[in-house]
């Protein structure tokens, strides 16, 4: 599973996709290494309108993986989205896309294999997100509120499968997917869960 991802997209080239887009991120620095309970940006939608801000790297626990737990440290990657967990969280109002420019699967040898377009085209992550939750992240903060978000997973493509046979995250790289995935009714945007064509993804630096 992913739980390693670079988010160097120039805030200002995210701007220009998503005009309608309320900037809420800051001053946005590059992130070559986003790892599990860190922030990145996320493009989400709001009752205001579609909206760039910072969320927390892991959405909640189903339960009955935190008994005898006094914190929850998040869920990164989802894969079943048939699950009663996540189907509340189906709908377009917690969806969101999360841009990244390469992300990382643990190597058999140590290490880890980087993934990325060659071209170097925007690409997002197909997210859920689940705005203002209330947990223990980490003893030391005590009870926090947090946006939270992870994304979808899928089996992987060929390139990805060879270093990494169990799952790839659900990449959408064309507008027409982004679109989709954001407004859709969840039938029709679940049916993006699908791995990329073979020979659309390289290994990079």
């Amino acid at each position: 599973m992913c739980n390693l991802f670079a988010s160097t997209l120039p805030q200002e080239a995210m701007r220009r996709l998503f005009p309608a887009a309320r900037d809420r991120l800051g001053n946005l620095a590059p992130l070559p290494e986003v790892y599990p309970d860190r922030l990145a940006p996320i493009l989400r939608n709001s009752p205001e309108g579609p909206e760039l801000v910072l969320a927390r790297w892991g959405l909640p626990t189903p339960p009955a993986f935190l008994a005898g737990k006094k914190t929850d440290r998040g869920i990164t990657n989802v894969r079943n989205t048939a699950s009663a967990h996540w189907r509340r969280w189906l709908g377009p109002a917690f969806r969101c896309l999360v841009p990244f420019t390469r992300f990382a699967e643990p190597a058999p040898g140590g290490g880890n294999v980087w993934f990325g377009f060659a071209d170097g085209r925007p690409a997002f992550f197909a997210g859920l997100q689940v705005p203002g939750w209330r947990s223990v992240r980490r003893l030391k903060d005590g009870e926090t509120v947090d946006d939270l978000f992870a994304f979808l997973t899928c089996p992987p493509n060929a390139e990805v499968g060879a270093i990494h046979p169990k799952a790839m995250p659900v990449i959408l790289d064309a507008p027409e997917a982004w679109a989709l995935w954001l407004t859709a009714p969840a039938p029709e945007a679940l049916a993006l869960q699908r791995q990329l064509p073979d020979g659309a993804l390289q290994q990079v630096a």
